[in-house]
């Protein structure tokens, strides 16, 4: 399923001899020639489509089953997600400067160390690599262990992180933009992400909410969540060592990505 999900997305948006993205993206600049007004309406056409098609899962898997709404949510969501990530890459300093830190001592290392923690509260959705992969059946879980002991949504946390660590290293108004339209989606995908899991869980959901929060730490602080003494063990399972892959893998093919967007030219 992942490896028919990555070749239609190939053929129909982002080969340039086939793919839509082209005609897509110069209908964006028809509206604005501005680099951060083509990133928000970029950001703002992806979340509106993942944040739509995350409120009409159940009444799709429905219709056509859970596999299927899987491969057609990622083939949606996973085109529109690389062109954000490239357009960011090629503008990301089209902007108006407005600080540079990167020859303060000590600010490379937080930017690394910022982005490499972000990463273990982006993707808690690796819980289940099959799910993702469409392979095993997808589900709404309802997760209370690892990482959503310290926040309900890590990907809201992540993103807050992501976004620190790269305005301390480009300091442009398209960063701030880029961050400020991150930031927007994730905060209102917390909301959401709540109304589905009391949708699918009920009660249950209910409970896990009592005894976590949104804000990192709040449940712990106020007494509503009480870490085991062995919480180390929780982060011990092969999707946090995949994160740690992931990471590290990022960070050195940064050189690579960059090439490849320079390539399709978004």
């Amino acid at each position: 399923m992942l490896v028919l999900t990555k070749k239609l997305a190939w053929l129909t948006w982002i080969n340039p001899d086939t793919g839509v993205a082209n005609n897509f993206l110069d209908f964006l600049k028809g509206i604005s020639d501005n680099p951060e007004v083509v990133m928000l309406l970029i950001l703002a056409v992806f979340a509106g489509s993942h944040s739509g098609l995350a409120y009409l899962r159940p009444y799709g898997e429905e219709l056509i089953g859970a596999r299927a709404y899987r491969v057609i949510f990622a083939l949606v969501s996973l085109p529109l997600a690389t062109l954000a990530l490239v357009y960011f890459i090629n503008h990301r300093y089209s902007g108006t400067p407005l600080w540079n830190l990167r020859s303060i001592p000590g600010v490379h290392d937080a930017v690394w160390i910022l982005n490499f923690i972000s990463f273990y509260f982006l993707y808690p959705s690796t819980f289940n690599i099959l799910e993702v992969a469409a392979v095993d059946q997808p589900k709404v879980h309802l997760w209370e262990t690892g990482i959503t002991r310290i926040t309900r949504h890590p990907q809201n946390t992540g993103q807050l992180i992501w976004c620190l660590g790269h305005l301390l290293w480009i300091g442009n108004s398209f960063m701030v933009t880029t961050s400020a339209a991150l930031v927007a989606h994730h905060v209102l995908a917390c909301y959401h992400g709540d109304f589905r899991l009391r949708r699918k869980h009920g009660e249950a959901f209910d409970a896990v909410k009592s005894r976590t929060s949104i804000v990192p730490f709040q449940a712990i602080w106020e007494g509503r969540q009480k870490l085991p003494a062995d919480y180390f063990k929780e982060f011990v399972r092969l999707p946090y060592v995949t994160i740690t892959l992931l990471s590290l893998g990022t960070y050195w093919a940064h050189p690579l990505m960059q090439s490849a967007s320079h390539w399709l030219g978004w």
